[in-house]
């Protein structure tokens, strides 16, 4: 791309960009900012960057000496700034920046690494919303030379000339924007100051906003609440939890103060007091040196602390090209680790000192507490005991559930527990849900903690050898009933058993794991396949199916009374009705089959009352 012609042009000329600065402004509407009303934040970028310069060229001004100064009323938009200012020999600088600028948005940020390149960038975004941009600029460094005037356009045009000194009479820069009509939205007195209040309200410097009738009114009015002094801690920590539901839009459960002086960050994580899908990661508010960055930044904080909402302010995070997202270096990594570290010892010191409070979190966000606990021995060993399991003696926590069975069994899934409950718990067993995300893994991991605690996964013979064998002479007298049944469930591949167990009110018991059923259904497949390529190889992985059993409780009425029928037909009915029964208590998926089994026997048994009345 060619480069504009640098050396100086006859005051007033009209030149023109030697860029296609439609296509510039197309670059950065689409690929580099994510909304025209970044433009404000540019202008205030470059007021911020100009201020910086001037206090370091003027060591002995006091902070608060200089200040921005924003303008609107429908007809135009200006910023205006005591900072550094630009000479006209700047002016050119900026120009070849822009000149320099490709259609590539990565290549942008190579161009902001100094004052006169960001404040060229920044400006050329004021095009988003503007058909024209009027720079009037005088430098500090130089206080002899003039002011210098830069008048751009939209149509790629400018023209720079110098102005008597009376036309700025302090240094610092005023940049004036005539909107473009189908931009007004953006250039509104409200949308101004409501623009410059969502940017700037943490910015350093005094900020003004003048609508040209109420008259110059603070922007920023306190510094962040974190840079306050209280009265008294708690003071202060009602102070920051006011601020974070005035930010975020939500009370906080709790709010963790964060400070790391070594990169100068300073800001508070704030609690959610509802629960948040595992996974689902929350963007946080992150200023750079007051600056508003982005609100989504969901890079500060690593993956498991979906649990807070953060607003920071640092000094030496890099954001990117476009002031909107966070560069990924080693900078970032150190602070993310440093934050997480921070929550931790808020759980610790929280785990220690208040469990009120641990308790009102855990009963909202345990699934997030697991979800960490599990890669992290530190919070596992904190909290494990605390966090709630679903178990045969209801929602208690580990540490409840430890002292009163030495012996823990834990489920593969929730189906396999919601079979089991209830006649594992009358036999004494306990057993928790291990089928929900993470808790499987964080049962087994509990004698670590609780040494004398036995943690293994229940199976169907655990829980038959806790079910009592019916007397000889009664399974005899059942014999002929259960081979029917038999052969009834065959075609479940299942088989038929007659125990005693509590509760009583149970008729049957169906032990059929999730595996089993899997391997039934390739087994089932494999036989269909028999003699084709999908079916060699099903049968190469074939292994003996086991089969799910149907357990009848002797103890229950009404099995005590189908052990008795002589009529095939109906004993058969009655065993069909008892395995649908026991497989919707499962609460697993029906097959279609079931589904059919289920209502054919609800019919065939109604039928058959129906002519037993007559």
């Amino acid at each position: 791309m060619t480069l504009p012609d640098t050396s100086m042009p006859p005051a007033g000329t009209d030149r023109t960009f030697q860029v296609d600065l439609r296509g510039l402004v197309d670059l950065l509407s689409h690929h580099l900012y994510s909304s025209p009303r970044v433009y404000l934040r540019e202008l205030l970028q470059n007021a911020v960057d100009a201020l910086t310069a001037r206090y370091t060229h003027e060591p002995r001004a006091a902070q608060g000496d200089f200040g921005i100064r924003l303008y609107a009323d429908g007809s135009c938009v200006r910023v205006e700034d005591d900072g550094v200012g630009l000479t006209e020999a700047d002016v050119h600088s900026f120009l070849a920046t822009i000149g320099r600028s490709s259609k590539r948005a990565d290549r942008i940020a190579e161009q902001r690494g100094d004052f006169i390149g960001q404040f060229g960038i920044g400006l050329l975004s004021c095009f988003l919303v503007a058909d024209e941009i009027h720079v009037l600029s005088r430098s500090a460094r130089t206080p002899g030379e003039p002011a210098v005037e830069w008048r751009g356009r939209g149509d790629g045009s400018y023209t720079v000339r110098t102005l008597p000194a009376s036309a700025r009479a302090h240094p610092g820069t005023t940049v004036t924007l005539t909107p473009r009509t189908d931009a007004a939205e953006w250039t509104t007195p409200a949308q101004v100051r409501e623009l410059a209040r969502h940017f700037g309200s943490l910015l350093r410097h005094p900020v003004t906003f003048d609508d040209g009738r109420s008259g110059p009114a603070p922007v920023n009015p306190e510094p962040a609440p974190w840079a306050r002094t209280h009265p008294t801690p708690g003071a202060r920590s009602r102070a920051l939890a006011a601020y974070g539901e005035d930010v975020l839009g939500f009370t906080p459960l709790d709010t963790i103060e964060l400070d790391l002086p070594a990169v100068g960050l300073k800001g508070i994580a704030c609690v959610l007091p509802d629960t948040v899908p595992a996974g689902r990661r929350h963007g946080h508010r992150v200023h750079v040196k007051g600056m508003l960055l982005s609100e989504r930044a969901e890079e500060i904080l690593p993956e498991w602390a979906f649990f807070v909402r953060c607003v920071v302010d640092a000094e030496s995070l890099r954001p990117t090209a476009s002031r909107e997202a966070l560069y990924e270096d080693d900078t970032l990594a150190a602070i993310r680790d440093a934050l997480a570290e921070r929550l931790r010892a808020w759980l610790a010191k929280t785990a220690a000192s208040d469990p009120d409070l641990l308790g009102r979190f855990l009963r909202v966000h345990h699934l997030a507490v697991k979800s960490l606990a599990v890669h992290d021995d530190e919070i596992l060993r904190m909290l494990l005991p605390w966090l709630p399991f679903e178990t045969t003696d209801g929602h208690a926590t580990l540490d409840e559930f430890a002292r009163a069975h030495r012996t823990v069994l834990v489920t593969s899934s929730v189906e396999e527990f919601r079979q089991v409950a209830a006649i594992a718990s009358a036999a004494g067993l306990g057993v928790v849900n291990g089928g929900y995300t993470y808790d499987r893994e964080l049962v087994h991991r509990l004698p670590e903690i609780r040494p004398e605690v036995t943690v293994a996964d229940l199976d169907p013979a655990t829980l038959t050898a806790h079910l009592d064998t019916v007397d000889r002479e009664t399974e005899l007298a059942a014999a002929a009933y259960l081979a029917q049944a038999r052969d009834a469930l065959a075609v479940f591949d299942c088989d038929v058993a007659l125990r005693t167990f509590q509760p009583a009110s149970a008729p049957a018991l169906l032990v059929d794991s999730r595996e089993a059923r899997h391997e039934r259904t390739r087994s089932q497949l494999a036989r269909e396949q028999e003699g084709g390529l999908w079916g060699d190889i099903l049968g190469h992985l074939r292994q003996e199916a086991p089969r799910a059993q149907l357990i009848l409780n002797q103890l229950n009425p009404l099995v005590r009374t189908a052990v008795t029928i002589g009529e095939p037909e109906l004993a058969r009915t009655s065993a069909e009705a008892l395995y649908g029964q026991a497989a919707m208590l499962s609460r697993r998926p029906l097959r279609p089959a079931e589904s059919s089994l289920i209502n054919r026997s609800f019919l065939d048994l109604l039928a058959h009352a129906l002519r037993k009345d007559r």
